[in-house]
């Protein structure tokens, strides 16, 4: 019997969406207000959902201390208060997207669960924009 649990999260961080590659006018075209060259930010909403068996001995799928310790180190410490196109190496050359965002956390805490865990990783960039990666 599988079952999921889930714990919730949030960071601040500001980016910019760009491509180095595409003219001011492309980039504003395709980005809009996100193209601006002084940045914006955004109070990120993490749900991160661990799917498994439930241990026999402790009657856990994951202790939450766990998950909780994985998201400080692998999300928070990593994203919270920064610039992602300059603070955080992994968007050195990737636009940072809410979409390329939670494909990036779900790496970075998929290799620290055990590979019988499941990981789903939604990511909430406003109340309203979501967007939601399960590898």
């Amino acid at each position: 019997m599988k079952v999921t649990v889930s714990r919730k999260a949030h960071f601040n961080a500001a980016h910019r969406l760009y491509r180095k590659d595409w003219s001011f006018d492309k980039n504003d075209d395709v980005f809009g207000k996100c193209n601006n060259p002084n940045f914006h930010g955004h109070n990120y909403e993490l749900i991160a959902s661990v799917r498994g068996e439930i241990d026999k001995e402790t009657g856990y799928v994951i202790d939450m201390k766990v998950l909780k310790d994985i998201i400080k180190s692998e999300v928070e410490d990593a994203f919270d208060h920064k610039n992602l196109n300059l603070e955080v190496p992994e968007f050195a050359k990737l636009n940072p997207t809410a979409e390329n965002i939670a494909v990036i956390i779900y790496n970075k805490m998929k290799s620290k669960l055990d590979s019988n865990l499941e990981l789903e990783i939604t990511l909430y960039e406003t109340p309203r924009n979501f967007v939601t990666y399960s590898g």
